[in-house]
């Protein structure tokens, strides 16, 4: 009968779609871990990202001695030097080196001070993952406070005058 043979073959397509959508193509040479995995391995990268940066933050900040592959030294405490010399790895840890970066790209300053904010975010936002809270939720409150601020900032901010073109160097 042409109907059940049909169905047969419907039946049969919709078994081998079910099949190839539950396969997952992967890099042999690739970690696969769980998002929760995830998600607090990245919140750890910012968190030892801001380990290195802390201690050279304000006047009394260490030293830090960097040594590229030809055994050449650096010393500094910049941490736009820092962040641009490192061999950072991961991800996330580049993402808060390239934000930190053109902060200092383009105010000439700050690069420590976002690394330690971005961090210090991600360390309280562990807390509340830890208790259980969806990601979706700190996300969330991290926007409203984003407006929050970005309003204080217009309604607080003042007018510099002879300042339509300034000058980054004297900044």
């Amino acid at each position: 009968h042409p109907r059940a043979n049909r169905t047969h073959i419907d039946d049969r397509i919709a078994h081998h779609c079910t099949r190839a959508m539950s396969l997952k193509s992967v890099n042999p040479n690739a970690e696969v871990m769980n998002r929760d995995a995830a998600l607090f391995m990245n919140i750890n990268a910012a968190k030892g990202l801001q380990d290195v940066m802390k201690t050279n933050l304000g006047p009394k900040g260490t030293i830090k001695m960097l040594v590229d592959g030809a055994g050449g030294l650096k010393l500094t405490k910049d941490g736009n030097v820092l962040l641009r010399e490192m061999q950072i790895q991961n991800p996330t840890a580049v993402m808060i080196a390239r934000t930190a970066v053109a902060q200092d790209d383009i105010t000439g300053d700050g690069t420590t001070t976002s690394v330690l904010v971005i961090g210090e975010m991600l360390k309280q936002a562990e807390r509340y993952l830890n208790e259980g809270l969806h990601p979706r939720v700190l996300v969330e409150g991290f926007d409203a406070a984003k407006r929050a601020s970005l309003q204080f900032l217009a309604e607080f901010k003042r007018e510099a005058p002879g300042m339509e073109a300034p000058d980054r160097e004297l900044l």
